[in-house]
This record gives C-alpha cells, sequence and structure tokens, in this order.
C-alpha cells in the first residue's frame, strides 16, 4: 500500500472504522472529484508524478463542513490537508462524525491524463483490510471510450450467464438474438460506427437487433431505439424513402393502443409533412 506523504501528519494514526448503516456499501465513491475538488486531485497526482495513468491509495481526513453552503451535514475527504471531494450527501447524514473532529479512513484514487483530467476515488468505511471495488490491476472506467467498452462488456455478461443458466431467462433471451447476439448487446457498437461515420455498417446493426426486437416482443411493442437509430443514419445518407420504411415497419409491429404519441409515430408525422 502507498502511504500519504509524512507532510500530512496522519501516517502513523490508527484508522478507525466509523460505522454506517449495513444497506449502505463500505466501499464509496468520493463525489466532486472532476467538478469542485479537480484541482487539488490534479495537484494530488502531480505531486504523485503520475504518468497517463495513475494509482494512489493512503490515508484521508473526513471532516464535517458546517459551514458549506449547499449541504451544512457534508463531509469532506481531505489528503494533505485539501479537499478532493465529499461523501455522498446520502451517507454523511447519517455518519457519526461530530463537528470540529476529523477521522482518518483508507483513500483510493484512479486517474487518467487524458485531454483533460478524469479520475474516479474511493474511501473505505468498513471493517479490517478495505474490499476495493476497483484495484490498481482493475481500474474503473474513465474515459468514454473505456466506459462504452465497460457497458458492452457487462452487457454481454449478462446475456451469456442468462442463456448458460437455462430455464424460462434462457429461453426469453434466446428470443430476442439473431446470429448468436442479442440486440441489448448491440447497443455499443451501433454508436461507435455512428461516431465513426461508418453508417452503412451501422444499419447492418440496427437492422440485425430491429429483427430481434421484433422476436423477443411478445406482443408489446419492440425497443424503439434501434428504429431511431437506423432512421437517423437513413437520414445522414439522404435516404428519406428507407427512413419512412423503418418507421412504419415498427408502428406495423406495435399494438394499435401504443403507437398514438410514440416518438416513432411523431418522426415518422413530421417526415410525411415536408
Amino acid at each position: 500500500m502507498q502511504h500519504p506523504d509524512p507532510e500530512q501528519g496522519v501516517a502513523d494514526q490508527p484508522i478507525t472504522t466509523l460505522a454506517i448503516s449495513s444497506h449502505y456499501q463500505q466501499c464509496l465513491e468520493v463525489a466532486g472529484t472532476t467538478t469542485f475538488a479537480k484541482d487539488a486531485v490534479a495537484a494530488l497526482a502531480d505531486r504523485q508524478e503520475f504518468a497517463k495513468r495513475g494509482y494512489y491509495e493512503g490515508q484521508a481526513q473526513l471532516q464535517r463542513e458546517p459551514e458549506n453552503l449547499v449541504d451544512a451535514t457534508a463531509v469532506a475527504v481531505l489528503v494533505a490537508g485539501e479537499k478532493v471531494g465529499c461523501l455522498p450527501s446520502y451517507v454523511a447524514r447519517e455518519l457519526p462524525l461530530t463537528v470540529g473532529v476529523s477521522e482518518p479512513v483508507l483513500y483510493q484514487l484512479h486517474v487518467l491524463r487524458d485531454e483533460k483530467l478524469l479520475a474516479k476515488a474511493y474511501v473505505w468505511l468498513g471493517d479490517g483490510e478495505p474490499q476495493w471495488t476497483y484495484s490498481h490491476d482493475n481500474p474503473p472506467a474513465l474515459s468514454s471510450a473505456e466506459r462504452s467498452n465497460s457497458s458492452h462488456v457487462a452487457m454481454s455478461t449478462m446475456v451469456r450467464e442468462a442463456v448458460a443458466g437455462g430455464g424460462e431467462r434462457a429461453r426469453q433471451f434466446k428470443r430476442g438474438m439473431v446470429d448468436g447476439v442479442h440486440y441489448l448487446e448491440l447497443v455499443e457498437p451501433i454508436k461507435q460506427l455512428k461516431r465513426e461515420g461508418r453508417h452503412e455498417e451501422a444499419l447492418v446493426l440496427c437492422y440485425k437487433a430491429i429483427q430481434a426486437a421484433e422476436q423477443d416482443a411478445g406482443g408489446r411493442e419492440p425497443a424503439p431505439w434501434y428504429t431511431e437509430q437506423a432512421a437517423i443514419v437513413h437520414r445522414k445518407l439522404g435516404e428519406k424513402d428507407k427512413e419512412i420504411e423503418v418507421l412504419r415497419r415498427w408502428l406495423g409491429q406495435c399494438p394499435g393502443g401504443r403507437r398514438a404519441g410514440s416518438k416513432i409515430a411523431e418522426r415518422l408525422a413530421k417526415l410525411e409533412q415536408k
């Protein structure tokens, strides 16, 4: 474990456990890391001489902020005397921490230096050695690309586990699959292809997802997001007839009572008025 600099004056203090309600996680994300506390977090990253990606674990101090104009029950997280964030407000209100008293806790910081400083930080409010959600070798997703990939992996894992589990849940997920891929797994790939301007490839995935969503509808309206994305791409490509066609396809699959007032119906009406 990497401890804070000796200048903090808390390196030899014992870490105490502040009891919180059992329904709260003991590993809590620190609020404000990249907003109001971003300068202090950047300064900490500089002191640690982080390269593009950095990891820090050490002591921090929790201290109430009765003078906080936003929330008088706020609890600040301090490292080397600088405020690097606050505890979530729903925890701060219940924490048995007296005004004017500081309590040492374990603190973890993950940093990615991209075009701007990206960071997430956590404190451990529990017994024994911390059970961090993330680690040096398994950092949280920080960049938009990492978040997209993390979301995609999580969704794919959920689908695979559901299918492998068998039973009715597996049958439900299989109804929403085309070519071995569930339509929920196509959200991030479609977004990425659109970002890269690969519109024709995005359309291929959109129509696979539309087919799978129709299979999974079971008398309800199919998930509309994929139709909306196909319509957006067709418009970018100047394909008005195909845009109208895909919108009508969704409405044709939708129960009559669910068509009026839908975004698909509104988009189609505006398009046909032009």
